[in-house]
This record gives structure tokens, sequence and C-alpha cells, in this order.
């Protein structure tokens, strides 16, 4: 797909700086381009769709140069401000855009670009805007979850290469992806946090494998992948020999922030409107109450990402505080999820939306709330996060 990639480089490099636009104007500028262009795949859909049903969107993003907005311009993003980033999430969110598959947009990319050689950068970064390279996360170990340090898959040096051995779960489309970056201890004589690199697996290495989990919707959404002897070469490390915590920690920080993205609580608030409505409280005291109390929280944690935005813009430094973004951002998906439940009475317990609109599906999206508090680091760990290191109280 490499014309994909020139494409979309050409139109960046014709097309003015965005931020140049009033968020008036760039608003209009979005909103034109999504009705217009958004391909026939499902609108405010309930679960992740998998890479070949987002790769339509993803794509299109990709040849408009509108799928990295938070990279450099350089490297081929849009640049934005967190205002205008704003504006791209609450209008993808309006028309019910699908969520692409990302990791390596968010997350990936961002660390390569920040440590990444220039033969990497090369390499790697245009084609995650083509679309050639999906990327999977391979974090987080049956014994290794909220406590990352504590990950056991090994990575052994064998002349030019790397020897990988072990296990990683919870692997989010991880059966779509074609490479994995993961965490690999390469030094068992020293601190935990020590010891670890970080390392570029193509998902076709011989002895890489996937299988499936299901989850409560009978979706495979997550996945375990196995490593037995897999093979890489020596270049495939990022930055230095057991220095991976850092990026680690790095990497946590940008996929913390963009968790803690208003994104699903926005959405999940125009759709308890829409579900009042249809289910006749809306006008109704005690419900409008809740109901601004939710949209107040909101505003908050919109205010909170935009200057979480901005440092990422900067080049600055995510610090452990930003774990309260991500706190606020999942619990408030919690309790408009749960507020949804209470609107919707009776039906709350079905299975299929009202109407057959997927924005009057209460059990939809409470089954889609209740793994944030737990995913990218779970509430409990993020409190003693922001206790210890940002209090300072004693553990």
């Amino acid at each position: 797909m490499p014309e994909i990639a020139d494409s979309a480089a050409n139109a960046r490099a014709d097309e003015e700086d965005l931020n140049l636009l009033s968020d008036e104007n760039f608003r209009k500028v979005v909103r034109r381009f999504v009705e217009e262009n958004y391909p026939d795949i499902p609108r405010y859909a309930q679960r992740r769709l998998h890479w070949e049903e987002n790769k339509p969107w993803y794509l299109t993003l990709s040849r408009r140069g509108w799928l990295c907005p938070n990279w450099p311009r350089e490297y081929g993003g849009m640049g934005l401000s967190a205002g205008k980033q704003l504006i791209m999430i609450e209008e993808f969110e309006r028309y019910g855009c699908a969520r692409v598959s990302d990791i390596g947009i968010v997350m990936l990319g961002p660390l390569i670009i920040r440590y990444g050689t220039e033969e990497q950068k090369a390499f790697f970064l245009p084609k995650i805007l083509s679309g050639e390279h999906i990327w999977a996360q391979g974090y987080s170990e049956p014994n290794a979850g909220s406590d990352l340090a504590a990950v056991r898959t090994e990575a052994v040096l064998d002349g030019e290469e790397w020897v990988i051995n072990g296990q990683k779960t919870w692997t989010t489309l991880g059966g779509d992806a074609n490479w994995i970056f993961i965490l690999a201890r390469t030094d068992r004589s020293v601190k935990k946090q020590a010891g670890i690199s970080f390392l570029l697996v193509p998902m076709d290495a011989e002895g890489v494998s996937v299988r499936p989990i299901m989850n409560l919707e009978l979706h495979d959404e997550f996945s375990e992948v196995f490593f037995e002897n897999v093979r890489v070469p020596r270049d495939h490390l990022v930055g230095k020999v057991n220095d991976g915590w850092t990026m680690a920690k790095a990497l946590l920080g940008h996929e913390r922030v963009f968790i803690g993205a208003p994104r699903l609580s926005e959405g999940a608030l125009s759709r308890l409107r829409l579900l009042a409505k249809r289910m006749g409280v809306a006008g109704d005291p005690g419900f409008e109450d809740r109901f601004a109390r939710l949209k107040l929280d909101l505003a908050d944690l919109t205010s909170l990402f935009e200057t979480y935005v901005e440092k990422l813009r900067r080049g600055e430094p995510i610090g452990a505080d930003v774990a309260i973004l991500k706190i606020f951002q999942s619990e408030l998906y919690q309790r408009i999820s749960e507020e949804m439940m209470e609107v919707a009475g009776e039906t709350a317990g079905l299975r299929d939306p009202l109407d057959g609109d997927p924005r009057l599906h209460a059990a939809g999206t409470y089954l889609m709330a209740r793994p944030t508090t737990i995913f990218g680091g779970s509430s409990e760990i993020m409190r003693n996060v922001l206790a210890k290191a940002v209090l300072g109280l004693p553990s």
C-alpha cells in the first residue's frame, strides 16, 4: 500500500496548517469531511471493530492525511493543537465513527518518533500511515498486569538475533495485528525495572502463536500471544538494552492520555440523552439533575484532557499524575452507563438495541464500560500511584 502513504503525504504537503483555522471553521471542515467520506461500515458500534471492518475508515483517513492528529507534520501527522484534536474527537463521536486499529497510531508511533533510530522511523512510521503494519501491544502477562515490571517473557541475545520465549495476555485485537511490540526481560541479575527491553516482533515469525479470548458478548476482542524460541534481528530493539522500562513508562503515559480522552464518555452522554427521550423521562427533574451533574463532570474531564494533549504536543514528559485522567474518564463512563441502565428500565437487559438503533443500547454501553477501570492500569493501582508518586504518601 505504498501509494496510500504517498497520496497522504502529498495531501499534507498541499494543505495549509489546520491549526491556523478558527475552531468554528475547523469543525465545519471536519464535519463536512466525515459526512461526505465515512464508508459503509457500522456507526455507533458498541464493540471494537476488527481490522477488516474498520480498514475502509482507516485508509480514508490515511489518504486525507488525518490518521495521526497527534504526530508532528514532519512524520506524516497533523501536528494538531489539543483544542483541534478535541474538536476532531467530538465530530467523530457525533457521527458515530468507528474506532480504527490505532495502537500503532497512538502508542508505538510517538514512541518510535521519540526513541527510535532514523532507520526505524523511516521503516516503521510510513507503514503505520499506510495500514501495511497493524500493531498489537504485548505488555500484560498472566502474573504481570498492573505490576508490569514483573514481566517474565525473556529475550536472550544470540549473535545478531534476539531469542524470545514467554506469553502475553489481554492483547487487544491481537488476532488482527501483523506486528507486536513487547516488553521482555533481558537481564535477571538486576532489579526488575532495570532488566527490561523493548522489542518489535512480526506476528508471522516462526514460534509466534495467537489464541483468542472470548468476552461476555462472545466477541474476540482480546487474545493471548505465545512466543516459543522466536528470533528477531538485533536492530528490532528500540532504545538501549535494559532501558525498556523508561520507554514503557513513556508509552504508558501516552496510553493513559488517550485512554483518558473524553470520547467514550461524550458519546455515552449523547446516547443517554437520546435514550431518555425514547423512554419518556427527558424533562423529569430528577433525571435532568443527574444528567447535568454528568455533563459538568464531562466538561471537567475535557479541560483536563486538553492540558495533557498540549504537553504531548510540546514534547513534554507525561508524569505519574496522568493517572487521575485515566481514573476520571473510566469512572465517569461507568456512571453514565449505569444511568443508561436505570433509564432503560425493563429494556435494560436486551442484547439488541431498542428500535434497531445502536445508539439506544443500554446493555451494550454498560458492558463496554465495565473493563475500562481495569485496562491500562486498574483504578486501585492508579490511586496508589497518585498517592505515592504525586502526593508523597507512605506505602
